[in-house]
């Protein structure tokens, strides 16, 4: 009788374990979803900023409510500053310079000459770029899918030059003024813009990388913390610089909610909502998430801007989310991959310590 009643409370042990495991999966997919739909968010948001304020006083204001966003970060981690090593502590500023302050001045000059659509499209060229960077930067494999990939990649972005016409930045909305040191509409060609962007993406790939290698030995969501903080220290007498320019009185509004959530939503809860979720799921499966982050942009782009439906945007962004799945579709077979080996390994080794008992 004890026996059975042994055996059950363990059963039922197990259970509540799995349905333990399972609800933590659950709110990991989310979280990874939800930081995919707010980094997305970034582009239509970054064309409202830009048309409302220099641009230095808009990186200004995302790096500081970022930064104190993520102040709690370091509060709570603090004692584990000291045992970064100089490596380490140069990557943080490597990441700060790439990810934080060449990807904010680069989206935010390019929004000034592109339309929310064509911004969306370009930045969805990041998981194809970041596969062939880790080839030519990291040695990593080359297979055909991320070939086939990054050729997609590229072929979205030319749909979409060859067939914008000359009509960048038009339907470009926003609350704010063109006088106040930003631009209303199109800042200048609209190929110029798109190379903006994609220098934005190039940025963020650098970001990425880097930031697995500091990851290794520092806490991701304090690499993003302290890189905040550095950025913050950049911005600020470039700041100044712009201010004279600057009206805080002629910024309307919605100018004004879309700078906090520039800093608050694109950067601190997309980067903490982000980690937290990777650290729970496996890469593969994160990766598969990156498509929502192209069409989160795309979607608010019209709704946020209120931008003209253009069938070449389309075309566009479906070559480009082509691209996207491919790069999802290699890194799930790179995990199968890994899983397979790390069982056979497993196995082996279970083979030779049977051998050496008997």
């Amino acid at each position: 009788m004890t026996e059975v009643t042994g055996r059950k409370a363990a059963v039922r042990a197990a259970d509540q374990q799995g349905d333990q495991a399972s609800g933590s999966t659950r709110r990991a997919l989310a979280e990874l979803a939800l930081a995919m739909v707010l980094f997305g968010s970034a582009t239509p948001v970054a064309r409202i900023v830009t048309a409302a304020m220099p641009v230095f006083v808009a990186g200004s204001l995302r790096a500081v409510i970022g930064a104190l966003l993520l102040l709690p970060v370091i509060i709570r981690r603090r004692k584990a500053l000291a045992a970064i090593d100089r490596r380490s502590w140069w990557l943080i500023v490597f990441i700060s310079a790439f990810g934080m302050v060449g990807f904010t001045v680069f989206m935010l000059y390019g929004m000034q000459m592109v339309s929310g659509i064509e911004g969306s499209v370009v930045m969805s060229t990041t998981p194809a770029v970041t596969a062939l960077a880790s080839v030519l930067v990291l040695k990593d494999r080359v297979s055909w899918r991320t070939v086939v990939a990054v050729a997609l990649a590229v072929a979205g972005v030319l749909v979409l030059q060859l067939g914008a016409g000359g009509v960048a930045g038009e339907g470009a909305g926003g609350g704010g003024q063109g006088g106040n040191g930003g631009s209303g509409g199109s800042g200048g060609p609209g190929w110029i813009g798109m190379l903006l962007v994609f220098a934005a993406v190039c940025c963020q790939v650098a970001y990425t990388l880097l930031g697995k290698l500091a990851a290794q030995r520092v806490d991701p969501v304090l690499v993003a913390a302290l890189s905040a903080w550095m950025a913050l220290i950049v911005f600020l007498p470039l700041a100044l610089w712009q201010l004279p320019d600057f009206t805080p009185r002629a910024v309307g509004g919605e100018a004004w909610a879309a700078a906090v959530w520039y800093g608050a939503g694109t950067l601190a809860m997309g980067n903490w909502l982000w980690y937290a979720g990777l650290a729970r799921v496996q890469g593969a499966v994160a990766a598969g998430f990156m498509a929502l982050m192209p069409m989160s942009a795309l979607v608010l782009s019209y709704i946020l801007l209120g931008e003209p439906f253009r069938m070449v945007h389309l075309a566009g962004f479906v070559v480009v989310l082509a691209s996207v799945l491919m790069i999802s579709w290699e890194h799930a077979r790179m995990a199968r991959r890994a899983v397979t080996r790390a069982e056979r390994t497993d196995r082996a080794g279970d083979e030779e310590s049977e051998m050496v008992r008997g």
